[in-house]
């Protein structure tokens, strides 16, 4: 049957009534995504739920305050049921120990710092349980994520959260051309998470007033190097502390225990001046302290780019934007360089403070919402 191209667009977008929409929609179990699913099935949409067990579910039920983990499918599954509509648990576990917790493991031996959430977004969520989507017959895929999809003369473009206190783009930056014009986000507009939280109400989910995920959901109590022990075990070999004077200043028990820009726990005393670590040398197994001055960086190179922009990467020498490099600050004024299709030098206007590699670099419109996508920082200077 040929759809109506008269017919008005629904909220998804499309030309034909809920009903006759089917949307799946990605269930961590929490109040954001459970409550992009009632809201959708409460407007009249065909709506599938669709929750990822993505890592080993008997020692996940143990385990709180974390998305995908026993206790989080259990509630995704009881808001489909008083919902009313199906919900399908999928064993993703291998497909997230190959893509996302390997690399992890192996990214900290190598001296960098991992953000496994980016890569779990690009790799596992917006890839494979997207494809799913695909095959479920579904028009498009939602997600409980803080961001904004947005209509523009090219197409759908991502935006940053009304809420800037809740705003994940820099998690999202990786989202091709392809996937956003599949994917769906709800919440972007919200004023807060309080409203987020008051429409869980609304809708008597009895998830509305479960805590927020604070950890990586197979990292417990945020104890990285613990994990990475147990992935590779042996791999925390001990070293030599060194200030970058040449001074030897102490031993540590391996370099996954520290993250560039860290000052407290490095169990050295007596120094005249405060020190942070300022380089992981995984080939000496030294960990290198300086004075904080030796952080600051205003060059930074960043590969595997997704450039979300208009015009081709390569099309000018340089691009002034916005960008972040932590997701916990705010972006700078940055001019990008592009080396190739994938890679490019980002130049800081103003130094920015522990730039570390394995972080990702993401570039935002300088005066308004837009992301234009980003790469990862992969050496520092």
């Amino acid at each position: 049957m040929a759809l109506d191209t008269d017919a008005p667009l629904n909220s998804l977008g499309f030309a034909k009534p809920p009903s006759q929409t089917r949307v799946v929609v990605a269930m961590s179990g929490g109040v954001d995504s459970s409550v992009v699913a009632a809201y959708l099935s409460d407007q009249g949409y065909d709506v599938v739920g669709v929750t990822l067990q993505l890592y080993d579910h008997g020692a996940a039920l143990a385990k709180k305050g974390a998305c995908c983990a026993g206790i989080d499918i259990h509630d995704a599954r009881r808001v489909a049921e008083e919902r009313g509509f199906p919900h399908y648990v999928l064993d993703y576990e291998n497909i997230f120990k190959d893509a996302v917790i390997d690399e992890f493991a192996d990214s900290y031996l190598a001296g960098a710092t991992p953000v496994p959430c980016i890569r779990c977004n690009e790799r596992v969520k917006f890839k494979d349980l997207l494809e799913t989507a695909k095959d479920l017959e579904a028009d498009c895929m939602a997600t409980g994520h803080y961001i904004q999809r947005m209509m523009g003369k090219n197409g759908p473009e991502l935006h940053s959260a009304e809420d800037a206190n809740r705003d994940q783009s820099y998690f999202l930056f990786s989202t091709t051309p392809e996937q956003l014009d599949y994917l769906r986000f709800p919440l972007g507009h919200l004023p807060s998470k309080d409203a987020t939280r008051e429409m869980a109400a609304e809708y008597g989910l009895s998830v509305a007033d479960k805590p927020d995920s604070q950890d990586i959901c197979f990292v417990p109590n945020g104890n990285y190097a613990s994990v990475i022990e147990k992935l590779r075990p042996g791999a925390a070999e001990p070293g030599q502390i060194v200030h970058a004077d040449g001074r030897v200043l102490g031993e540590h028990n391996g370099v996954i225990h520290y993250t560039i820009g860290q000052r407290r726990g490095l169990g050295i005393g007596g120094l005249s001046e405060p020190i942070f670590v300022v380089k992981l040398d995984v080939d000496t197994k030294q960990v290198i302290v300086g004075p904080k001055e030796m952080l600051s960086t205003r060059t930074i190179p960043v590969r595997e780019i997704n450039w979300l922009g208009d015009e081709p990467f390569m099309s000018q020498k340089e691009r002034h934007v916005s960008v972040k490099v932590r997701s916990t600050r705010p972006p700078r004024e940055a001019i990008i360089r592009p080396l190739s299709d994938t890679t490019a030098e980002v130049e800081l206007l103003s130094p920015e403070e522990g730039v570390s590699p394995g972080q990702a670099c993401v570039f935002y419109e300088t005066d308004g919402s837009r992301i234009y996508g980003g790469g990862w920082i992969w050496r520092g200077y």
